[in-house]
């Protein structure tokens, strides 16, 4: 089992999107986590300690990762995603690209 953290900016739209998609596979944990301090749940020590991949929705979530968490995210595997925040929960075509995308770099 890998252990599988989304993150985006709230945890309103995109990474719950992720979380609710990819949580029945049967290889995989799933959670999900807003780098903002007004998340729904906002990333912390725990969750980047917990993931053995991390996808972020845009390169900023990385940055804001990186600052905070330096040492650890050093030493995680973080893939940013490119999904800019145009799309609400459970987008049909958000739904398309996070099967597409994170099949591809997990290999499942």
């Amino acid at each position: 089992m890998r252990n599988v953290l989304f993150i985006c900016s709230r945890n309103q739209w995109r990474s719950p999107t992720a979380e609710t998609i990819w949580r029945k596979h049967p290889d995989l944990n799933v959670r999900s986590a807003g780098t903002s301090p007004n998340a729904r749940k906002t990333v912390g020590l725990a969750d980047i300690r917990w993931a053995d991949v991390i996808f972020v929705m845009e390169q900023k979530h990385k940055s804001r990762l990186m600052a905070e968490f330096t040492r650890l995210v050093d030493i995680k595997t973080i893939y940013v995603l490119d999904i800019p925040d145009d799309y609400k929960y459970m987008d049909p075509e958000l739904v398309d690209i996070l099967q597409q995308s994170v099949a591809a770099c997990l290999g499942v």
